[in-house]
């Protein structure tokens, strides 16, 4: 087995949800959960295929963002794996819906950090053992940020 880092770029202003699925119906199912989601959401989505012609399948509204994903997914070349690449939108929106999709195992990471994989390759193929999302803590917060952060979620309007 080779463990290897695969670097993600997640571009300013944009969001990136990894997970786990178990069946080629997940493209569209992802599509219908994140085009409902809000009419504002630009999304791409990729799902790599596991078995018999193992292709990357996509899905979106918005062709770079597609694009992006398809990138994305083919660098991991994991198995069963999708890769989401919000904009006009955040991943705490769609999270829900997206863990309740039937076909859905789990959610690996969403966030606009910068981002690294951590994927390991046998002679089957790869998958994922998890990841390093943004940087590690400076500190423990302090009134003044603890202030900061309560400002932040009430100007986001995630909290009265």
């Amino acid at each position: 087995m080779e463990l290897k880092t695969i670097k993600i770029d997640v571009p300013e202003g944009l969001n990136i949800i990894i997970g786990q699925s178990h069946f080629v119906k997940s493209v569209e199912d992802i599509y219908e959960i994140l085009v409902g989601s809000s009419p504002s959401l630009k999304f791409g989505v990729a799902f790599s295929e596991a078995s018999h012609v193992c292709l990357i399948r996509y899905e979106g509204n918005d062709d770079m963002l597609i694009k992006l994903a398809c990138e994305t997914s083919f660098s991991l070349s994991c198995g069963h794996t999708f890769v989401i690449f919000l904009k006009d939108g955040y991943p705490i929106n769609v999270l829900n819906a997206l863990k309740n999709c039937q076909e859905v195992c789990h959610i690996i990471c969403a966030t606009a950090n910068p981002l690294q994989v951590i994927v390991a390759e046998t002679e089957q193929g790869n998958g994922i053992l998890g990841v390093i999302d943004g940087s590690k803590p400076k500190g423990i917060e302090k009134e003044e940020d603890k202030k900061a952060r309560k400002d932040l979620l009430r100007r986001f309007r995630y909290k009265l």
